[in-house]
């Protein structure tokens, strides 16, 4: 992909969506334990592509991450990227998913015990979501303990994945936690503001 011209690439950081009509376009991103969905509508060729993480990574297996107050941050993430896809001329049942990220990054994490890893959490949101809106997910690469950089291209609508190096995904996962962090303090601050409180 290196050879994409630069003026037809989009960078996306955590909590960024974008969508377009452009089929000379490519949406990159990297990932740690964020996931990025790509839909698109071949018929009306819209494409988009979204990163984000859920806020909380401490869920009972048998509960739905939708039901759950930080599944809607998620909730709001997807809607967002769907509804600028329909003013963009996209339609709902014409959407087709291709799913990636949602690895279990940080060490120490067991994957045996009553909760799930955060990477785990946000890979099974995305497939919850798009189940529930009957969206079909057509490939996906969820999990595992690196992280991935993803370019989604518009000719096509093929993503290319390639997984980062250890130390890499490390760096991305620091710069997820921090945009976070900074997420969460936000809200707080806005809770203080306007005397509500809202726990994620």
């Amino acid at each position: 992909m290196k050879n994409w011209p630069a003026d037809r690439r989009v960078t996306l950081h955590p909590g960024e969506h974008h969508v377009t009509r452009r089929q000379d376009l490519m949406i990159s991103t990297l990932l740690g334990s964020c996931v990025a969905a790509c839909l698109y509508d071949p018929v009306a060729h819209v494409m988009g592509m979204n990163h984000f993480l859920l806020a909380n990574h401490r869920y009972s297996r048998d509960v739905p991450v939708l039901a759950s107050e930080a599944g809607r941050y998620g909730v709001n993430a997807m809607e967002l990227l769907i509804n600028n896809m329909l003013k963009a001329g996209a339609q709902r049942h014409n959407l087709k998913a291709k799913v990636f990220g949602g690895g279990n990054v940080l060490p120490g994490i067991s994957r045996e015990d009553s909760f799930f890893a955060i990477g785990d959490v946000n890979s099974r949101f995305v497939q919850e979501f798009l189940h529930t809106e009957n969206i079909p997910v057509l490939a996906k690469s969820l999990g595992g303990i690196n992280g991935r950089v993803i370019y989604f291209t518009g000719n096509d609508y093929s993503v290319y994945v390639r997984e980062i190096a250890r130390s890499k995904t490390l760096e991305v996962e620091q710069q997820e936690k921090q945009f976070w962090r900074s997420s969460l303090e936000k809200r707080e601050r806005e809770a203080a503001s306007t005397g509500e409180i809202d726990l994620w």
